[in-house]
């Protein structure tokens, strides 16, 4: 085996082309109806993915022609850079609230969604600072501590927010990342257990009342339809009604305001309405043969530092797809998780592509046969 730069992986290209092109077809299909009766413009939110899916395949194309190992540098400035907007974010006056949430910076016209930032920066960070300290991660206290507590004050700040989808995505993404590493299974298995009771103390006592109605409407999902758990019988009744081959492209009865956010967190259910569960099924499809490239990318990397960085946004991508994919199925709780490179919104989609720009340069680099 020897290490030569090669061609791009074509196929994980092909596949993230595919579904930024979906994604902004069906942004167009599920929020006209909306978009009409909010902006008196149908094109309102399909101009605004296409200019965001314009100025991400820039960035795409950056990166991937950009030499990874050059990111290195980047990866504690990008982390504090994260953080301290993380902060700013959630000051009044500054971080721009919405649906009651503050989540986003404005600057002029454009907001920004720091949580979207922080994903790939804490991937950068790990994958440059744990080779450094494969040795000292055996050890808690004197290796894994740190990390940890860095941990704790990101999913903080998140949910904060509050984002407490965003911060789950974060945390289960920081143990994948830190096990492949190699820290200990017992000291993962305990410090889980552990933050699993401390986020259901936080979800059931803490200020956000709604996460945890969230979480008791799942478990008794027929209790309130009409209120908390509206959203998910919803979502069922438009993946229902598409039967195999979907009632047609833009013919969703559920986007005229029974479905909440269908052009965000909900795209995946208007896919499933108008184009059935072929159409479903060849999205699952994509996404999956994302993460079989992905994953490939991040074995055959000739480094660790590569092997991380390329886990680390594979994963971070496809544990949100399946998130997604669990809430509208209403196999999970409501969470507010958003579909990578489909549903709308500026910031997940530029930070997306730039993690994939990133594994489109690593992929240039892997072992080959010689």
């Amino acid at each position: 085996m020897i290490q030569k730069k090669s061609s791009p992986d074509y196929i994980l290209l092909f596949v993230t082309v595919a579904l930024l092109c979906l994604g902004v077809v069906m942004v167009f299909s599920s929020s006209m109806v909306l978009s009409h009766a909010y902006y008196q413009d149908s094109f309102y939110f399909l101009k605004k993915q296409a200019t965001w899916a314009g100025l991400g395949v820039v960035v795409l194309v950056v990166f991937s022609f950009f030499n990874y190992r050059n990111l290195r540098f980047l990866a504690f400035p990008g982390l504090i850079l994260s953080l301290s907007l993380l902060v700013l974010v959630l000051i009044p006056g500054v971080g721009e609230m919405a649906g009651g949430a503050r989540r986003w910076l404005a600057f002029g016209p454009v907001s920004f969604q720091p949580a979207e930032m922080t994903k790939v920066a804490l991937v950068l960070f790990l994958a440059v600072s744990l080779p450094q300290r494969r040795r000292r991660i055996r050890s808690f206290s004197d290796g894994l501590l740190p990390y940890f507590l860095l941990l704790a004050l990101i999913f903080g700040l998140i949910n904060k927010q509050p984002d407490l989808g965003t911060a789950l995505i974060i945390g289960g993404l920081f143990f994948l990342i830190i096990f492949v590493a190699g820290a200990r299974k017992r000291h993962l298995i305990l410090v889980g257990l552990i933050s699993l009771f401390l986020i259901y103390s936080l979800v059931k006592l803490g200020p956000h009342r709604y996460q945890y109605q969230r979480l008791m409407a799942f478990k008794n999902p027929t209790d309130d339809i009409q209120n908390t758990d509206y959203q998910s019988w919803q979502s069922l009744l438009a993946l229902g009604s598409g039967g195999l081959e979907g009632v047609g492209l833009g013919k969703s009865k559920q986007k005229f305001r029974y479905l909440p956010q269908p052009y965000t967190d909900f795209i995946f259910a208007v896919i499933g309405e108008e184009l059935g569960f072929l159409g479903a099924i060849a999205v699952i499809t994509l996404f999956l043969i994302f993460a079989w490239r992905g994953f490939r990318i991040a074995f055959l990397s000739p480094n660790l530092f590569g092997s991380l960085l390329a886990l680390g946004i594979t994963s971070q991508i496809v544990l949100q797809a399946l998130v997604n994919f669990g809430v509208v199925a209403g196999v999970l709780p409501v969470t507010g998780t958003p579909l990578p490179l489909i549903s709308f919104g500026g910031s997940s989609l530029v930070f997306t592509l730039v993690g994939i720009g990133i594994l489109l340069n690593i992929s240039q680099y892997i072992r080959v046969k010689s």
